[in-house]
């Protein structure tokens, strides 16, 4: 009765709990947290109370029948989804996703649409064997995950442990991303828990795109690249997918727009500098074209006395400094210990003519 209620309200698709059996319950028992599906907890319980098949799995068809009339789509749930990374890939989810092929196939023949839901804790090694072992087992059907987390142990950060997965599955071929917020797994979600699970799957899906090489995708990545590389910070707000919360968080330190941002100040700034660098490379920078040689500025004092200390000495200190330097060589009576012992000083002069007038 739920379904026709439903149908008739205009709903586009319905997660049917179909692939968990019974024979599958055996394989929950050496998990680590047990079947976390609202769905899947709630039909294995009225399968171990009433000791029968899941009814959504017996009658199939005859669900089939009636999304086929109202033009439905099925999302054939994933009951036994893992709940930690732990219970990924163990033989509960891959007993039912197994007959989650089954029931794609038997929902093709009735004519309805499929999509497949997917696991949402698991390993990120594991990620592309999951997506790859789905689209062969449930024959290309699409594929949509739950993140999946990749770590278990940053609860009130959920939204960037799925997101993380989330790019991964994406880019190894999942169709659609159900997104994560901070409370999951602690609570109800606010109105800022949605808008932050939302931009981080924004981000997962935009990366995937870009990784797959979609036509197009990186434009507008280009575009506030080309923004920031001109320092224009309007146009660097108007291309950036929140521009609210990137010109208030710029504004916070600087309330201008100018050639550098608060980061790294304006002496330091490396985009600056790095135009600055470009422009006098290309010769385009008015700043560094000249026509001829131009007579530079007088020098200032202090330039002045710069040089004039500058190793500028009379005849007197030049004898006064030789007459120290005499002094601490030894050579105030004898020859300086620099000399050679061998020679003479008169031969020493004579060799040293000898040389010269061959040179």
């Amino acid at each position: 009765g739920d379904v026709y209620k439903r149908q008739r309200q205009g709903v586009d698709y319905f997660t049917i709990h179909a692939g968990v059996l019974q024979e599958h319950l055996a394989y929950v028992r050496d998990r680590l947290i047990g079947i976390v599906s609202r769905g899947g907890s709630m039909l294995a319980k009225w399968m171990i109370h009433h000791r029968k098949q899941n009814p959504m799995y017996e009658h199939w068809e005859e669900i089939c029948d009636v999304l086929r009339r109202h033009d439905v789509t099925f999302s054939i749930g994933d009951g036994l989804r893992p709940g930690g990374l732990a219970d990924a890939t163990d033989l509960a989810q891959l007993a039912e996703l197994s007959t989650l092929g089954e029931l794609t196939e038997r929902a093709w023949r009735k004519g309805v649409q499929v999509m497949i839901e997917g696991p949402g804790h698991v390993p990120l090694d594991q990620i592309e064997f999951n997506m790859k072992l789905q689209r062969r087992l449930c024959h290309g059907a699409p594929f949509y995950v739950l993140g999946p987390l990749v770590t278990d142990m940053f609860p009130g950060y959920d939204h960037i442990t799925s997101c993380i997965g989330a790019t991964n599955a994406a880019w190894h071929g999942a169709s659609m991303l159900c997104y994560v917020t901070p409370k999951e797994h602690l609570g109800l979600p606010k109105k800022d828990d949605v808008k932050q699970g939302c931009v981080a799957y924004k981000i997962a899906a935009h990366a995937a795109d870009v990784a797959l090489g979609i036509p197009g995708t990186r434009d507008r990545d280009d575009e506030l690249t080309r923004a920031r590389a001109a320092l224009n910070w309007q146009k660097h707000f108007e291309l950036s997918f929140d521009p609210d919360t990137a010109r208030a968080y710029h504004d916070e330190d600087l309330d201008v727009d100018t050639d550098f941002c608060a980061m790294c100040g304006h002496d330091w700034c490396s985009v600056r500098i790095s135009k600055e660098i470009q422009e006098f490379a290309s010769g385009k920078a008015d700043e560094f074209q000249w026509d001829r040689a131009k007579v530079t500025g007088a020098l200032t004092a202090e330039q002045q006395e710069i040089l004039e200390r500058r190793g500028v000495l009379s005849p007197e200190e030049i004898h006064r400094l030789a007459s120290k330097t005499k002094k601490l060589v030894g050579a105030e009576e004898n020859k300086a210990s620099c000399h050679s012992d061998l020679v003479d000083a008169e031969d020493a002069r004579s060799i040293q003519l000898v040389q010269l007038g061959e040179a």
